[in-house]
């Protein structure tokens, strides 16, 4: 692990600290003082705990070698672990809507005070966890992502404390459940793009923000580069992007096929932040082929050494 990695580490593990504190004293909160909000809160802030623990993760998994078994390592955990998580939160969001639609119509008293309290220091924590983040949220994806759900609940808690302070001038206590079902939506929306982007991770769709075409035309631009087919771009994880692709090489350039191969991946890793490729080069006279190769299903034939068996 560099001493950069270790440096974003100790500002996530920080940041988890102070988050695991905001949730356990928004939870015994909103027991206490009976406010489906906070408890609601309490929902987002689990969602973007569990975010800082995958960015922390991804981290720890970056640093664990490949293996016979696992030629990509244990990257895809992480998509796994946000899967199981948004079907969590999708639930968790759920019910939050199912009580906070009960609250409305038999509104239920709410200890303002003690709501108002636990929401400032649920502020509180979220800001210095945020200052503690945004030094690297510009240079690491992950460390900017965690940033943002931070960020986010920052924003819920300053609603729980806007919502706190009306029912303790006013009594109206329909406030707090108007409040958890704005933070139940939220969560909804945040579980849902959990999930989208989960499936679509497994399911090895091209990254988003990107197309085949998109791709296949800066390599064409290469000079040298007379062509590309059967182009193959995907995800392994979050943070690491793949592509597989045949290039044809232009007459005159058949000598320096290193230097050409060097530069497509120069291209891929600085335009479009694919680090993990396999280029295969042919000669243009080669007959090509479509840009996307069709695949078809068969059944299984395990081989051993070039037999069958």
């Amino acid at each position: 692990m560099t001493v950069l990695d270790q440096n974003i580490s100790r500002r996530l593990i920080f940041a988890i600290v102070l988050t695991t504190i905001t949730l356990v004293a928004e939870v015994v909160g909103g027991i206490w003082s009976n406010s489906l909000a906070l408890l609601s809160d309490a929902g987002h802030v689990f969602l973007d705990l569990f975010a800082l623990l995958l960015s922390l993760g991804a981290i720890k998994l970056a640093a664990q070698p490949p293996n016979v078994r696992h030629s990509f390592g244990w990257h895809r955990a992480e998509v796994l672990a946000a899967l199981i998580n948004g079907l969590t939160v999708l639930l968790m969001a759920v019910l939050i809507l199912y009580e906070g639609s009960k609250r409305l119509v038999t509104p239920e008293e709410v200890k303002t005070l003690p709501m108002l309290v636990i929401a400032v220091l649920g502020l509180i924590a979220n800001l210095l966890a945020a200052k503690g983040l945004h030094g690297h949220s510009h240079d690491d994806l992950n460390v900017r992502s965690a940033f943002l759900h931070v960020l986010g609940d920052a924003a819920a808690s300053v609603g729980v404390i806007a919502g706190a302070a009306i029912m303790w001038f006013t009594g109206w206590y329909q406030m707090d459940a108007l409040i958890s079902i704005a933070i139940g939506l939220l969560i909804l929306v945040g579980a849902g793009r959990v999930l989208r982007d989960a499936v679509h991770i497994l399911m090895e769709g091209v990254p988003r923000g990107m197309s085949v075409e998109q791709v296949a035309e800066r390599i064409k631009e290469v000079e040298g580069v007379h062509d590309v087919h059967h182009i193959n771009l995907w995800s392994v994880c979050s943070h690491i992007l793949a592509l597989s692709v045949h290039v044809e090489v232009e007459r005159g350039y058949e000598m320096d096929r290193g230097k050409l191969l060097h530069r497509i991946e120069h291209l891929l890793e600085h335009q479009f932040h694919i680090t993990h490729t396999t280029i295969q080069l042919e000669c243009s006279d080669c007959n090509g082929g479509p840009l996307i190769k069709p695949l078809q299903h068969t059944g299984r034939q395990d081989t051993c050494c070039g037999e069958d068996h």
